[in-house]
């Protein structure tokens, strides 16, 4: 699991990776997954980060595996903080994992460091021998009145 920076609404920011000059992680057990404060709390709204480029090694054949993710959630009280997200991503570059657990630890960790309302991840992974896998996790369901668009990712023909 990768670390997480996690402060209490009440203490003051720490800007952590933001601002700063960084280096890639080697693994995504050396990058640290911050959090900021939800400036809008208590509004209910969706948040979406798309990582079109996402790659991490097969762990079988340590070849390279592709995927468009697509990460939706409804925050509480915090935010993921985008830089981290980007270097947390990143860091699975070199990673060997099946694209089922690339995914949902993706999802439990960003799940676990920002206790979002709701939390969902399409992880659309480009073939390899001609079969594309995509794996879907989510916490719970949507809170009622809250739209979440489609993921809108097009069934493997190209991916695009």
């Amino acid at each position: 699991m990768a670390k997480t920076s996690k402060k209490r609404a009440s203490e003051p920011l720490s800007l952590g990776l933001l601002g700063r000059p960084a280096t890639m992680p080697d693994h995504p057990d050396a990058a640290i997954l911050e959090r900021v404060p939800n400036p809008q709390a208590g509004e209910i709204y969706v948040t979406r980060f798309t990582a079109p480029e996402f790659t991490s090694l097969c762990p079988v054949t340590g070849q390279p595996d592709f995927a468009h993710l697509v990460i939706d959630f409804v925050p509480g009280p915090w935010l993921v903080e985008s830089k981290s997200l980007k270097f947390y991503l990143g860091s699975f570059r070199n990673h060997g994992a099946f694209h089922e657990d690339c995914t949902v630890r993706i999802g439990k960790d960003i799940a676990g460091l920002i206790k979002p309302r709701w939390l969902r991840i399409g992880g659309y992974w480009y073939p390899r021998g001609g079969i594309p896998i995509d794996v879907f996790w989510q916490t719970g369901k949507l809170p009622p009145g809250t739209w979440a668009p489609d993921q809108n990712v097009p069934n493997y023909r190209g991916r695009g």
